[in-house]
């Protein structure tokens, strides 16, 4: 019996920033996933790792990841990837979000950064508060740059368990990253890999067994 879902935030419950950041790609004649390859490499330690975990300010994330971007032979700056994380709310995701609260925990687990307003780091004040009543639906919330750990760290996925006074066992986790998934599933968690709404759906409705529509 399944009693706590627990949620990423981008990329689950908003459209990814990989989109975003394919997009800009695109517009600039930069190669494919050039954004992704600088945060994967140096993963624990880069700018990016430091900015979530809230140990650089916006302008140091800023001049660092240009200059990670310069040693691989492009000009990205990190304002420029921080105006690219906020997606777009996908509302049948909201609405699943919606019932499994009826009939069990629910939590978010969310790697973000001080930027923009809010958990979402929206760049508008209508999507803040489109986020802001998303975030409320939440029993816990944990935010990496709040808390100065981030996933794949082990340890956020044991905080939001004893926050929501649940076993890992009896807890369902969705990420749309793979890499953040392996420590939940090690914990016990049944994981579920987001590819996109309809597929994530069909897997949360397997495992906590009622509808999600």
């Amino acid at each position: 019996m399944i009693e706590a879902v627990i949620w990423d935030f981008g990329g689950v419950l908003t459209s990814s920033p990989f989109e975003a950041f394919n997009r800009y790609e695109r517009e600039r004649g930069l190669p494919a996933d050039f954004i992704r390859s600088i945060n994967a490499t140096n993963p624990d330690t880069n700018a990016w790792a430091l900015f979530e975990r809230n140990e650089i300010t916006l302008d140091e994330f800023d001049r660092l990841f240009l200059e990670e971007a310069q040693g691989r032979g492009h000009e990205v700056t990190g304002r420029d990837v921080v105006s690219l994380l906020s997606g777009d709310i996908r509302p049948e995701m909201v609405t699943a979000l919606t019932r499994c609260k009826e009939r069990a925990k629910v939590g978010c687990i969310t790697n973000n950064v001080s930027a923009g307003e809010g958990a979402g780091m929206a760049r508008s004040a209508d999507k803040a508060a489109a986020v802001s009543e998303v975030m409320s639906l939440f029993d816990h919330v944990i935010e990496s740059s709040k808390v100065g750990i981030r996933k794949p760290d082990p340890r956020i996925y044991e905080m939001a368990c004893q926050a929501l006074g649940v076993d890992p066992a009896k807890s369902v986790y969705l990420d749309d990253l793979g890499i953040n998934l392996k420590p939940a599933r090690a914990l016990g968690m049944t994981t579920i890999k987001v590819l996109n709404a309809e597929q994530a759906l069909e897997e949360l409705e397997a495992a906590v067994g009622f509808a999600l529509r």
